[in-house]
């Protein structure tokens, strides 16, 4: 029988090898614990990404290549490197963070892109801190189409991260590298106490891997996630915004956009009601396509988001490389902090068009920031209210003025009614014929109302927009930018809702005095031919607001009710102290007596109403 002979070299290389598989388990197990403690799964969701030959790199669970899978040409791609890269300590879905004393961003390594946004100064309804991007509501995702017709997508591929600091600036470079001098980078700049931060798209050394002859498409979008406790309210302020050609701005409106599109594209705004994601740019996009999409199909149900946004924007190469600088604004949709940036942000407050707007943010903002600087909210908002009526007396005088002549003319009005009341044109004859020569119109005392109108109108856009209202309590109201809440109600009631707010039927009451005391004295004449039913307006006008305020800000509500408790107030002492309807009766007699000289106009008119007489006395 032959002995068996044990050869050293052998017993050292099997203890060489059993060292190493040791050590390679051990390093597994290590890798496997330190990924599970960066929060990282520890099996990684596989990329596959086709290289030059069409074979696949894999990444496995280790997060390291399969290398058995890899040729010799794929290794000396550049496409391939990209793809490789995948297979890097950087390809996890680990993430770094940027914050200043605002705002904290959080950039994932897969996509190099922002996947948390969080404002530290503000909540939300519940208490919760206010999220912009959050759990893959949002995505951000450069197409590129690359010299052999193939489409990389980055938010699929993984970027190396390198945070630094530049004074007092934090700076976040992350790179999708094909070698260390050929890659493509986003450069994330973060200011202290800004929202707003410097961001730029770089390329080096990609002219010869992407396709020159095509666009490079960023796809942007966004779900918006809901911060208030209304659902209706928030979402009819949540839309999408643009500024394009310079100086022109527009939205997608309340509802769904299917797609719009425009040119020279300055910045892109996702709005959520007192809260904006915004994309600008320093050279504007050639153009961009814009679609929305409203996911509140039952305001009833509760829901996590409002409306679905993207943007789709071609990027043009330069000498075969990217070269974009951008900014991302994650923050309050405030006027004042978006107007200093100067940049036409105010524009995305929706604070009313035309003289409306100018009203707003050359009057009442600025004079609003002053009474709010050391007074509370709700008294601020009375403080206001009080100025505007102040402010706008002289032509509530004339107005009471006029409707004053109107109930002395009354009496001659209606007897001229009565004898007239077969022949409707010689009644509108006669009946003007008596207002020249009192010197009053009942259009005398419709003009100072019609120049209110602008003033009331602004006040509108300007309290369910303004920022500083948010969270802001008052009385019985937690927030004066949303309902006030004195009753839960068991059921819901259409259009009304399933509670009750005390400040719109204090509002509805003084609006109904109101409207009884300035419309009661001309209702007889309102009855006539052709005039409106001032009974039924009297009354519809304190149940539109009954019924649609209960729903709104009640900051709004507040200043109707201050609004229409001044103007009682103010007509009762014009009423009692000021108007003297005795000498307005003797001035009225006396202007009568007067000859009375006719303009063009009244005269051409007159012309005309007799030769209509005529016409139809000869039928």
């Amino acid at each position: 029988m032959e002995n068996k002979k044990f050869d050293l070299n052998s017993i050292i290389g099997f203890l060489l090898i059993g060292a190493i598989l040791i050590w390679m388990l051990y390093t597994n197990q290590d890798q496997e614990t330190k990924t599970t403690e960066a929060g990282t799964p520890e099996n990684q969701e596989e990329v596959i990404i086709n290289s030059e030959d069409n074979a696949a790199i894999t990444t496995t669970e280790n997060n390291k290549p399969a290398t058995d899978s890899l040729t010799q040409a794929q290794a000396k791609s550049e496409l391939g490197a990209f793809a490789y890269s995948a297979g890097l300590p950087s390809a996890t879905n680990n993430t770094t963070t940027l914050e200043n004393d605002v705002l904290e961003l959080k950039v994932s390594n897969k996509g190099g892109q922002i996947v948390e946004a969080k404002l530290k100064n503000e909540t939300t309804y519940t208490g919760e801190n206010v999220y912009l991007v959050r759990d893959g509501n949002a995505s951000f995702n450069l197409q590129l189409n690359t010299s052999d017709n193939r489409v990389l997508e980055t938010k699929n591929l993984f970027f190396e991260p390198k945070l630094t600091e530049s004074g007092e600036n934090t700076v976040l470079s992350m790179k999708l590298k094909a070698a260390d001098n050929k890659y493509l980078e986003y450069i994330y700049t973060l200011k202290p106490g800004n929202y707003m931060m410097d961001f730029a798209i770089r390329s080096q050394g990609l002219n010869n891997v992407i396709n020159s002859g095509q666009d490079v498409l960023l796809d942007w979008q966004l779900k918006a996630y809901r911060h208030s406790k209304s659902i209706s309210y928030e979402n009819r302020y949540t839309e999408l915004q643009w500024m394009y050609e310079g100086d022109n701005d527009d939205s997608s409106g309340q509802g769904s956009l299917e797609e719009d599109e425009d040119v020279d594209i300055d910045w892109i705004a996702f709005r959520q009601h007192f809260f904006t994601s915004i994309l600008l740019t320093d050279a504007p996009f050639e153009k961009a396509k814009f679609t929305s999409e409203n996911l509140v199909k039952d305001e009833d149900v509760d829901t996590t988001y409002l409306k679905s946004f993207a943007a789709n924007i071609p990027l043009k190469l330069k000498g075969g490389e990217l070269n974009e600088n951008l900014n991302w604004y994650y923050g309050p949709t405030d006027y004042k902090i978006l107007n200093d940036y100067d940049r036409d942000l105010d524009e995305i407050v929706p604070l009313g068009w035309g003289i409306f707007g100018w009203i707003n943010k050359g009057l009442i903002i600025p004079f609003f920031n002053f009474l709010i600087s050391f007074l509370p909210a709700g008294i601020a908002i009375i403080f206001l209210t009080i100025s505007v009526k102040l402010l706008l007396s002289p032509v509530q005088y004339k107005q009471y003025v006029s409707q004053a002549k109107m109930k002395v003319l009354r009496p001659e009005i209606n007897e001229i009614n009565e004898k007239y009341k077969d022949n409707a044109m010689k009644k509108q004859q006669e009946t003007m014929k008596l207002y020249s020569k009192a010197g009053a119109s009942p259009m005398s005392g419709c003009l100072p109302a019609l120049m209110q109108i602008p003033v009331f109108y602004a006040l509108f856009n300007f309290f369910p927009s303004v920022f500083e209202l948010r969270q802001k309590g008052f009385l019985w109201a937690d927030d004066l930018s949303s309902y006030d809440v004195i009753a839960e109600l068991p059921f819901k009631i259409p259009f009304y809702g399933d509670h009750i707010s005390l400040f719109p039927i204090l509002a509805s009451v003084a609006i109904f005095i109101y409207m009884t005391m300035t419309t009661g004295q001309s209702m007889q004449q309102a009855q006539q031919p052709g005039m409106p039913n001032m009974k039924f307006i009297m009354y519809l006008s304190p149940l539109f607001m009954l019924v649609f305020f209960n729903n709104y800000a009640s900051g709004l509500s507040l200043y109707y009710f201050t609004s229409n408790l001044i103007t009682i107030g103010i007509m009762l002492v014009i009423k009692n102290f000021i108007i003297d309807e005795d000498k307005i009766h003797a001035k009225i007699q006396e202007n009568k007596k007067k000859p009375k000289k006719k303009g063009k106009f009244a005269r051409k008119f007159q012309e005309m109403m007799e030769q209509a007489e005529q016409q139809k006395n000869k039928k």
